[in-house]
């Protein structure tokens, strides 16, 4: 027997979890706080889904109030006149902003790609970024500004154009609503949610362009067949978890866009699950109607996510599981 063979049939000891452990202490130091943080803002408070079942009132013993099964998923569900209302906004938000919002950032990347002016490209990046950073606070009242009919930057273009013969009351109108969360929920994401899909744009091998450029290919064709063909599996993660957050309109957006729900023209169409939990759960004490709610629109993201995944799966894309 060689020494190859002998190499070959030595057992290979694996270092204990605590080694390896210790060996990467560096790392794991920078991991532990994410993980207390993970704890206690996602995991601990998990404990909470027990008052959905529960009469809760407030001095009570966490879990050790009255149970009432699902008492308060039928009222919700079945008895408020508001909750097919609430469904439809909600819904139809969140329906447009995956239709719309979704590739218009793959599309935004791949533009920046094809910027060859270092100079103009940078600046056009940080541009497109930086209404991420502004507050939904400071940014409904730009908005409120821009869609004024006195003077208001979107009425000035419109009547300058000959679209309109006079300004629109845009938040006096709540038919506007809708078109109005997603043009401003665009504003502040198309730039940072394209900062992904640039990340994995760059990871594209350059030889695969030159070839198909000495191929004849047709800018058009090299970001067809390359550029998008090397970011489908991003673009196919990140769609699920899009259709997963479906339900998720946007509390900041809705609750400062309607002026803290004062607004009652743009109440009929901006009311959603979450603001509906604080108009009507949190403002009148009502805490395990407003887990109820909370735990019914958790359910059914959780089901279109696993929805998603296993189309995914089935049509034989990158799925998460």
């Amino acid at each position: 027997m060689n020494s190859t063979q002998i190499n070959t049939l030595t057992p290979v000891h694996k270092k204990s979890f605590f080694a390896r452990f210790v060996s990467q202490w560096d790392l794991q130091i920078m991991v532990i706080p994410g993980i207390i943080f993970l704890f206690i803002f996602a995991y601990i408070p998990i404990y909470g889904v027990l008052m959905a079942f529960q009469e809760f009132r407030i001095g009570d013993f966490p879990g050790m109030s009255q149970w009432v099964g699902l008492k308060h998923f039928q009222e919700f569900i079945f008895k408020d006149p508001k909750f097919p209302n609430l469904l439809r906004n909600t819904v139809v938000v969140g329906v447009l902003k995956l239709v719309i919002n979704f590739p218009i950032p793959i599309i935004f990347a791949i533009f920046l790609n094809e910027i060859r002016h270092a100079r103009f490209k940078k600046t056009v990046q940080t541009i497109s970024y930086l209404p991420h950073f502004i507050s939904w606070v400071v940014a409904a009242r730009l908005m409120m500004d821009f869609f004024s009919p006195d003077a208001g930057a979107v009425n000035e273009f419109l009547m300058m154009l000959g679209l309109v013969d006079k300004p629109i009351p845009f938040f006096m109108r709540g038919e506007y609503y809708w078109w109005m969360a997603v043009v401003t929920d665009l504003w502040k994401s198309v730039g940072w949610n394209s900062i992904i899909f640039l990340a994995a744009i760059a990871s594209v091998d350059t030889e695969m362009y030159e070839a198909a450029e000495i191929d004849g290919a047709s800018k058009l064709g090299k970001i067809w067949y390359i550029t998008l063909g090397a970011i489908r599996p991003t673009i196919v993660l990140l769609l699920i978890f899009t259709i997963g957050n479906l339900l998720n309109a946007n509390f900041d957006q809705a609750y400062m866009l309607t002026n803290r729900m004062s607004n009652r023209i743009l109440l009929t169409y901006a009311d959603v699950f979450d603001t509906y939990v604080l108009r009507v759960g949190i403002a009148q004490s009502r805490f395990s109607f407003a887990a109820a709610t909370g735990l019914f629109r958790a359910v059914i993201s959780f089901a279109l996510l696993l929805g998603a995944n296993k189309l995914a799966d089935k049509l034989g894309e990158t799925a998460l599981f």
